[in-house]
């Protein structure tokens, strides 16, 4: 089927986005039916059968989880329709629309979207449809890794690559979050590489290691005299990116006045160098990385918010290795083949106990750690097999437990993670959440309002 031959429907609650949607495709599609009420998707799919459903993830401006998208996506199936539903989200809702997948939606759009990019989505779909594959099948086109040492099998490292997939054709500003040693430079350099941008400068700073002094010089340059050390006119880091992506590492960690600065440049997308009045135009993609947890990030006694939203288009969350344990395995024997061609070592292989004892270890250094300790035992190897007793894990960290979340007593934090973990527990289902909590839908959605969740 061509796109001129499909019905698609249209179920959003925002009059405006029907209204555009729906021109656009007039000319397009053979039906376009529009509906701001998803009550009556029962109704009209018991009227007609369509082969396009554009569904977005909130109906309720309040409350903004997505729940309700994925409620009504699984209501269409139950339906028995043979639709390809495709979800409408905003850059936030990234994971949800991630989760929308895997419950058989066949692709999500993003909004603002270009026309020309749902036009093509919707093809897409169409194809799919056509060829037989199943709506929200999961492909890949990299398999379990990504660039140089970015791999993983896990569910969690495979939501990730699909999100780098997703969002490294876009221009949007990119937020990594993850303790140290996950490798949120790697995801950085993997979105360039995936990008429109991707043969132009990548370039990397450690903002979090700049002094007051070389924050401005560093990031947006000097003229020759500017201060007593300028001996020469110098670009900035922010020209030396342009046309490509600026990855600022550490971003947590700037003072307050240098947040202000940086903000200034991403509001007006131009730079003026030390010593000058002349501005220049900034040309860049924007990924940002910190090991401070986002809700203490979002303290604004340490990081103005209005900067967060800047940076944070979309967010990506790295787990920490000990939550994806079944990746060691995998990044193990790959340190080891780097290793020991790097020193000329006969290849190795790991015995079952030494493969149980990185399994068991919690790595509080995460990927970082299990990349030295595998090279430390390649090095001081006498075999080619590793066992337990060649793998010594850093003295220098400090291990963490399973169960690293903090103690919490404050009664509505006590109520807001348990409404939490049962809504995760029941994959976004609001009704199910509601029975399992002892609450009505309604008295529901007014917690989850309280706590902005």
């Amino acid at each position: 089927m061509t796109l001129k031959n499909a019905s698609v429907l249209i179920i959003d609650d925002d009059t405006d986005v029907l209204t555009a949607v729906k021109l656009l495709l007039k000319t397009e599609t053979r039906e376009v039916t529009t509906e701001k009420n998803p009550e009556n998707i029962r109704w009209l799919l018991s009227r007609q059968s369509y082969d396009v459903i554009l569904l977005d993830m909130n109906f309720n401006s309040s409350i903004n989880t997505g729940n309700e998208g994925l409620f009504w996506l699984r209501k269409i199936k139950e339906f028995g329709s043979d639709a390809a539903v495709i979800m409408i989200t905003a850059y936030g809702d990234i994971d949800l629309a991630v989760r929308s997948l895997k419950e058989g939606a066949a692709d999500f759009v993003v909004k603002p979207w270009h026309n020309e990019k749902l036009i093509a989505t919707i093809k897409e779909c169409l194809n799919k449809k056509n060829a037989g594959k199943t709506p929200g099948a999961y492909e890949f086109s990299g398999d379990s890794v990504i660039g140089t040492e970015l791999l993983g099998e896990s569910e969690a490292m495979r939501d990730i690559f699909f999100k780098i997939e997703k969002v490294a054709p876009t221009d949007a500003n990119i937020l990594i979050l993850g303790e140290n040693g996950t490798g949120k430079d790697l995801i950085a350099k993997a979105i360039h590489q995936k990008s429109l941008r991707a043969k132009n400068p990548f370039v990397k700073v450690d903002v979090g290691a700049l002094t007051e002094s070389l924050f401005e010089s560093e990031l947006f340059g000097h003229k020759k005299g500017a201060f007593t050390d300028a001996r020469e006119d110098r670009v900035g880091r922010f020209e030396a990116a342009q046309g490509g992506t600026l990855f600022l590492d550490e971003i947590g960690n700037i003072s307050l006045q240098q947040q202000s600065k940086l903000l200034s440049i991403l509001q007006n997308r131009q730079v003026i160098r030390l010593g000058t009045n002349q501005p220049i135009p900034i040309d860049i993609r924007l990924i940002c990385a910190t090991n401070v947890p986002l809700a203490e990030l979002a303290n604004e006694s340490r990081f103005r918010k209005d900067l967060i939203y800047r940076i944070n288009t979309v967010e990506i969350t790295v787990p920490p290795l000990r939550k994806r344990k079944e990746d060691i395995g995998l990044l193990a024997k790959h340190f080891a083949s780097v290793y020991s061609s790097k020193y000329l070592k006969p290849r190795v292989t790991f015995s079952a106990g030494a493969m149980e004892k990185l399994e068991q270890y919690n790595y509080p250094g995460n990927v970082r750690e299990l990349q030295y300790t595998i090279e430390r035992a390649i090095i001081m190897a006498d075999s080619e097999v590793l066992y337990a007793d060649d793998l010594i894990f850093s003295p220098i960290e400090t291990v963490k437990p399973d169960n690293d979340e903090p103690a919490e007593l404050h009664l509505s934090t006590i109520e807001k993670n348990t409404i939490l973990r049962v809504i995760e527990k029941h994959n976004g289902n609001i009704t199910k959440a509601a029975k399992e909590l002892g609450l009505t839908r309604t008295a529901l959605y007014r917690r989850l309002s309280k706590y902005d969740i």
